[in-house]
């Protein structure tokens, strides 16, 4: 009963040393801690080249016509016809609308008279002065013959003084009325004559301006367009200044884009591009006609136009149009899309990596930059793998696993 007892407890401490055996190792009897590695971050990168460098522009605006104008009477009076309704299509000088011209014409008439009158009194003026200017000269010529003659008698002894002074006299007079005259007509007509052909020529200016007081009493398309307001019925009084009719034209359509000056600085006359236009269906050829030198203080933006090549019965203004360009900025540069770049406290940075496999921190200097990529002027160099995320959990040195084409 003790030697089986013995043999029990002896079998009892091999099954517990078997059982020991895994929780010990074999190098001195020391115990071996589990294995247990850090896993490396997953990255995506790219591998830096030169390319070209393009900047994605939006576009977007209203259409707008070639011009819309306002049109309204110069003067108050009563409308006699109308002549155009609205959606019409009217031609460059067609009559839209005509006022009473009947005092107007009363008017005309009677400065047409009164010019007739200052006409007839201009040259009635020149004749009378040059009957005057004639017998003037010729009393001047007779008394200058009777003087010489005279002198010549007095230095003989034929008569005395005193009838030669009263001589002299007389040829003084009629020579003083006829430079009175000559003098007048100096500078061309005689002044008396002059005053009265410009009272005649006042007349027929005031006629031209009744006149054409006249002719504005007709209202008139100033161009080509349709009639998209009217306000004017024939009979009714119509103020001076009051819009009555509003023409647009829309041989040509605009489309107007407010851009910012990262965007402005890339676009140009000339360019062209498509634009999508919803309300249409389609897209429509479009090219840059304008841009704005100067910003606008109000909104803080530059105007951008663009001339759509649509179809001339599809055209409408205020419709929503928008269009994309991709312009060249740099011509073949490094750059790197924009989530590479990191901060480091105020220094541009970006995170590469090595041959043997890990993270490797350099400092950079950026240069132009867009909606997704930025141009890296230094730090980096053609061939170099760069990483794109997860730069938090990357220091310099660490390992790390890559995902992308460059992995």
């Amino acid at each position: 009963m003790r030697k089986h007892r013995k043999v029990m407890i002896v079998g009892v401490a091999v099954v517990l040393l078997l059982a020991m055996v895994p929780f010990f190792g074999f190098h001195g009897g020391k115990t071996r801690p589990p294995d247990i590695s850090k896993q490396a971050p997953l990255v995506h990168v790219q591998q830096v080249k030169r390319a070209d460098m393009m900047r994605h522009v939006i576009l977007s605006g209203q259409t707008v016509a070639e011009a819309t104008v306002d049109l309204a009477p110069r003067y108050t009076g009563r409308i006699v016809a109308v002549n155009a309704d609205l959606g019409d299509e009217v031609r460059a000088g067609d009559a839209l609308l005509v006022q009473d011209m009947e005092d107007m014409d009363i008017s005309i008439r009677q400065n047409m008279a009164a010019a007739k009158a200052a006409a007839e009194d201009a040259s009635l003026a020149e004749v009378s002065y040059a009957a005057n200017y004639i017998m003037a000269e010729n009393a001047f010529s007779l008394e200058r013959s009777k003087y010489e003659r005279n002198q010549y008698l007095y230095s003989i002894g034929a008569i005395s003084r005193d009838t030669l002074d009263s001589v002299e006299k007389e040829y003084m007079a009629k020579k003083t009325a006829f430079e009175v005259l000559e003098n007048q007509a100096a500078d061309g007509s005689p002044a008396s004559v002059e005053a009265k052909r410009y009272a005649a020529e006042q007349q027929s200016i005031a006629i031209e301006a009744l006149r054409k007081q006249r002719e504005d009493l007709v209202l008139r398309a100033p161009r080509d367009g349709i009639i998209s307001y009217r306000n004017a019925e024939a009979g009714a009084m119509v103020t001076a200044g009051t819009r009555v009719f509003s023409l647009v034209d829309t041989r040509r359509l605009y489309v107007d884009c407010n851009l910012s000056e990262k965007d402005v600085v890339v676009l140009k006359a000339g360019q062209s591009l498509s634009m999508e236009i919803d309300a249409m269906g389609s897209d429509c050829e479009g090219e840059i006609v304008y841009v704005s030198p100067a910003m606008d203080e109000s909104s803080k933006t530059y105007l951008v136009r663009i001339l759509l090549q649509v179809p001339e019965n599809a055209a409408r203004a205020g419709l929503f149009a928008r269009g994309r360009m991709d312009v060249l900025q740099r011509s073949q540069t490094i750059f790197v899309p924009k989530s590479a770049v990191i901060d480091r406290d105020g220094h541009m940075a970006v995170l590469l990596v090595r041959e043997d496999g890990t993270a490797e921190e350099r400092e950079v200097r950026i240069g132009l930059a867009n909606d997704k990529e930025v141009e890296l002027l230094s730090g980096v160099v053609e061939g170099e793998i760069v990483i794109l995320d997860n730069q938090d959990k990357l220091k310099d040195g660490d390992a790390l696993e890559m995902a992308g084409e460059a992995a």
